[in-house]
């Protein structure tokens, strides 16, 4: 049994509907060509590590962005203060 992201049901469920042919096959087929030889695997692990990036490095991700927000605030807020002191 799979349970899928809501989002990816409906998706896999139009495109299944299109085809007249049941979501259960739709899953399978895309399991088998996804495990179904090396290349494919890999185009596989690609796509799911772009999609969903590894615990880690999606934590890694998240940090470094926090960080550049933060220096982004910071370069705005010394920009400001210079504004302020050149209208004094």
């Amino acid at each position: 049994m799979v349970s899928l992201p809501p989002k990816w049901e409906r998706f896999l469920k139009r495109l299944a509907d299109d085809h007249q042919i049941d979501l259960n096959t739709v899953v399978s087929e895309l399991c088998a060509w996804a495990f179904s030889d090396s290349e494919s695997k890999e185009q596989f692990r690609v796509w799911l590590d772009e999609a969903h990036p590894p615990k880690e490095e999606a934590e890694d991700k998240a940090k470094a962005a926090g960080e550049e927000a933060a220096e982004e605030e910071e370069y705005e807020e010394d920009s400001e203060e210079e504004s302020h002191e050149h209208r004094d």
